[in-house]
């Protein structure tokens, strides 16, 4: 059987292929990473010029044991016992990172919440709704990808909840 050719982006990723695959809208932002910045988030939101409430980042923790995604605004942090609410869990701490980048084909600080090696549950925090787009990681680091908040939780299969502290 022949296998379907995708069309990538330049520099194409999983999430921007999953993304095309699926015909979403959507536009990626580059730039040049800087190792020593503190954040990955806050730098994404400043090489790009995006207030850093439009910019979310992607967080993977246990919950219950179960790993679980959570995207939330660089501007806040994850609220663990929110999140853990949000999927019917009682327990919830950050996973593990080398966990985290096996399960999502990803490495930290690029990991993105679509195209993820195997698809977890996937928490967008509810703040997101408020904007028209949002910008995630695309799938490496100083890569981000902006799409529509919906577009985001369709194809993440993603629940919206409030799951972030400021």
């Amino acid at each position: 059987m022949a296998k379907k050719k995708q069309k990538q982006h330049s520099g194409g990723t999983p999430a921007t292929v999953a993304l095309t695959g699926a015909g979403v809208a959507f536009t990626v932002h580059s730039y040049v990473h800087d190792p020593a910045h503190p954040s990955y988030g806050e730098e994404a939101a400043e090489a790009l010029g995006v207030p850093p409430e439009r910019v979310f980042k992607t967080l993977v923790a246990e919950v219950d044991g179960a790993l679980t995604v959570a995207v939330v605004p660089v501007a806040g942090s994850l609220d663990l016992k929110a999140l853990a609410a949000a999927v019917g869990g009682k327990r919830a701490a950050m996973a593990d990172p080398a966990a985290a980048e096996r399960a999502t084909g990803y490495v930290r600080g690029g990991i993105s919440p679509l195209g993820q090696r195997r698809r977890l549950p996937t928490v967008l925090d509810a703040s997101a709704a408020e904007h028209p787009t949002i910008c995630v990681s695309g799938g490496r680091r100083g890569l981000e990808v902006e799409l529509s908040p919906t577009d985001l939780a369709t194809h993440t299969a993603a629940v919206l909840a409030p799951v972030t502290r400021t």
